[in-house]
């Protein structure tokens, strides 16, 4: 049972994943927000029947799950229908990661939450610290563009509607500057992990 949770955050490809690898890699469990948000709308699943509800029966596949290509077209233009969506999956996702972290063996567990600072700190009483990964927006958009092979207007739309550089920054209690190679993270992992492990033990 780990009793001391991380909630790890960061804009989009600022390198959030490659950050929680890295704490896996030292055996630290990493719960995903974004996997159990998959899970929340598998097919089968209460999540999906509540999707299918409120947006109809079109956002589905021909294999009866949800087409997220097309739900994220349709919320990205939308902010009402976003929010909508979110009030499905969010309270079922943040349920979904709780419940990994605190059955999770070791010192502590990390929580990887991508929308961490559009929710707000206090619809996650449970974390115990915030660690933001910063990235400079100019560097952000240039990974962004080449991750996704997407166009500028997308790309910039796409890191609009999250939070802001300054209200990541705002919520954080540690803070990894992802301005580098990535081998450069492994330092910062490294003694983030070893002050985790103290802390957990207070």
């Amino acid at each position: 049972m780990s009793d001391f949770i991380i909630g790890l955050t960061g804009g989009v490809a600022s390198g959030k994943s490659a950050v929680a690898a890295r704490f896996e890699a030292l055996g630290i469990t990493v719960a995903d927000a974004d996997v159990a948000a998959r899970e929340a709308v598998a097919v089968g699943s209460e999540g999906l029947a509540e999707v299918v509800a409120a947006f109809g029966p079109e956002v589905l596949g021909a294999d009866g799950a949800l087409d997220r290509v097309a739900m994220r077209r349709r919320v990205f233009n939308d902010d009402a229908e976003r929010m909508k969506l979110e009030a499905i999956v969010h309270p079922r996702v943040r349920r979904l990661v709780r419940e990994t972290c605190e059955t999770a063996p070791g010192p502590y567990a990390i929580a990887a939450i991508p929308l961490l600072a559009e929710a707000g700190r206090d619809a996650y009483p449970w974390l115990h610290r915030i660690l933001v990964v910063d990235v400079p927006r100019p560097l952000q958009l240039q990974r962004l563009l080449a991750r996704d092979g997407i166009d500028q207007a997308l790309a910039e739309r796409m890191i609009q509607v999250q939070a802001t550089r300054e209200q990541r920054l705002a919520i954080a209690d540690d803070i990894i500057i992802n301005d580098g190679p990535l081998a450069a993270l492994d330092g910062h992992v490294t003694a983030l992990h070893h002050r985790y492990q103290k802390l957990a033990l207070l």
